[in-house]
């Protein structure tokens, strides 16, 4: 019998916030990864990558600073960067931990770019926001590059488009590697946005949505489960409120009567509930799993977790 293929989405509690909090944090991440493959599911990784991209443009933008010789590292250099460093941490973990269970099987990331629309609305009205907290003249500085900048209560931020993922280019290696039974970690941090011009790639100023990027990988994949692991157990109804209830199982219609009745969070839950239509009008036969990372080996005997289907 065939493993199943599945696509897990990682959230920012997999990895932590800083070197030494990533170190850690990928090793708890790896057991519940082994926990999938222990339970045939051959894996396709990809994860956030939020406070790593944001370290890097601050470690890049600091040294620009000091070293006036230094060229600034554009946004797609920074998530390129950001991928390397959060794929070599996973499959090193991964690999260690399969490896102590018996289990033989490669682990790699690749570095994935991701085609963008230069028209999509996104880049007129930018609202991630990235990097160090900046004084009135840092960021005077950089709205005179052209860049955007918003205003917080601890500084000045600059922010940056989040447009939709059109094609992911590697996808072709993607599935070489998937089809010959590999571990592979890819789309890290919603993958590199690029634009297509001719024969072209260039890289954009702007960030995906990680949890965009997990349906449409899951898509291209047709994989039988897209896997969503973040912080909570369930999907829940009236969230954060004396009568919350956790959602156990929905459709994609009843989804989408929840977003209309704005049940989920713009920031926080809407962009998976979004991501697992996607995905599952793409291959109705699938089904995508909303769960905590803690339970992941529960969700694999379907005790926890928010089940939607087509």
């Amino acid at each position: 019998m065939s493993k199943k293929k599945v696509v897990v989405a990682l959230g920012h509690e997999a990895l932590g916030s800083t070197i030494q909090a990533q170190l850690g944090a990928v090793k708890k991440t790896a057991r519940a990864l082994a926990d999938l493959a222990e339970a045939d599911y051959q894996l396709t990784i990809t994860h956030s990558n939020g406070s790593q991209v944001s370290m890097i443009h601050k470690a890049m933008t600091e040294l620009r600073r000091i070293y006036i010789d230094y060229t600034p590292a554009p946004m797609c250099v920074c998530s390129a960067m950001s991928q390397g460093y959060v794929g070599y941490d996973i499959q090193n973990s991964l690999k260690s931990e399969l490896l102590s269970r018996g289990i033989s099987v490669p682990v790699s990331t690749i570095l994935t770019q991701v085609t963008v629309d230069p028209y999509d609305e996104a880049f007129y009205e930018p609202k991630k926001a990235i990097g160090r907290y900046m004084s009135k003249e840092d960021a005077d500085i950089e709205v005179n590059k052209g860049n955007y900048v918003v205003q917080t209560k601890d500084g000045y931020r600059r922010i940056v488009a989040a447009p939709k993922p059109i094609d992911i280019v590697e996808i072709e290696a993607i599935k070489t590697l998937v089809d010959a039974g590999q571990i592979v970690i890819a789309c890290g941090g919603g993958g590199i946005p690029v634009i297509e011009q001719k024969h072209i790639l260039k890289g954009a100023s702007a960030v995906i949505e990680k949890d965009s990027i997990a349906g449409k990988l899951a898509a291209d994949l047709k994989a039988d489960e897209l896997l969503i692991l973040t912080s909570v157990d369930y999907v829940y109804l009236n969230y954060g409120s004396e009568n919350q209830e956790p959602i156990k199982a929905m459709n994609v219609a009843k989804a989408k009567e929840y977003i209309a009745e704005g049940q989920f969070g713009e920031t926080d839950m809407l962009p998976k509930i979004m991501a697992a239509i996607a995905y599952l009008e793409a291959v109705p036969s699938g089904r995508a799993v909303i769960t905590s990372l803690s339970k992941t080996h529960d969700a694999i005997d379907e005790k926890i977790g928010t089940v939607i289907t087509a």
